[in-house]
């Protein structure tokens, strides 16, 4: 008998101890709140019958109790994001201040994160378009990206601005004036072609042109000499 005796003390204290305290914890944090909405609930006419055993006043006081709890979480919630949101957004200016006021990283640092800004915000149409261009030289081709067309500087016809990012950090590269012949427009997303240079080409990529490429103009036999003919 004692053994048993023990043992459900063992089972029920703890049980007995976290009720307790837990029903303790609500009534001193929705106790003083709970009389604000039982004027409501009398003028409304609400609980005139008890719940269960419960009687009027106390089903009343339990439902505004529980009310006020889900209330007093709810704006814990909200207040906890809402600080949350500002020390995070006043940390960064804080961060950017301190690095805008380094000499050299400043340069940098803004450089970078303008590009980066018009690299992945959606509004932007600075690049409007992922093209192959020939470049460092005539036998290699380099991803680029346009961003403008139409250049009307003194050649014999109209130039393409092309960015060319460099791998695996897009945010520098070349800028080269091309001929329009001398691209080759991909069907070809903004965000695809980042993911293929910021991987170094591990990312599969469609490489699928938007125009069949024109080869190579035939050259023509009849100017050939016999002897030159292989």
């Amino acid at each position: 008998m004692k053994k048993s005796f023990i043992t459900g003390l063992v089972i029920l204290l703890p049980l007995a101890t976290t009720l307790f305290i837990v029903a303790f914890a609500f009534n001193f944090l929705t106790g003083p709140f709970a009389g604000i909405l039982n004027p409501i609930f009398n003028y409304y006419g609400f609980f005139k019958k008890g719940f269960l055993f419960l009687s009027p006043e106390q089903t009343q006081q339990y439902v505004s109790q529980l009310l006020v709890f889900i209330s007093l979480f709810l704006f814990t919630v909200a207040l906890g994001a809402i600080a949350r949101w500002f020390f995070i957004h006043y940390l960064i200016q804080f961060w950017d201040w301190v690095l805008y006021r380094i000499p050299i990283v400043r340069t940098i640092y803004k450089t970078s994160q303008e590009v980066m800004k018009t690299i992945f915000t959606t509004e932007t149409n600075s690049f409007k378009q992922v093209v192959m261009v020939p470049f460092p030289n005539a036998d290699s081709y380099a991803l680029g990206l346009i961003t403008k067309e139409e250049l009307l500087i003194h050649t014999q016809s109209p130039l393409v601005a092309v960015f060319v990012p460099t791998t695996p950090n897009p945010t520098s590269g070349f800028l080269l004036m091309l001929d329009k012949k001398e691209l080759i427009y991909l069907d070809m997303r903004i965000e695809d072609a980042f993911k293929y240079i910021i991987s170094c080409g591990v990312i599969h990529a469609p490489f699928t042109p938007l125009s069949p490429v024109v080869p190579p103009e035939p050259q023509d036999l009849s100017t050939i000499a016999p002897g030159d003919a292989r």
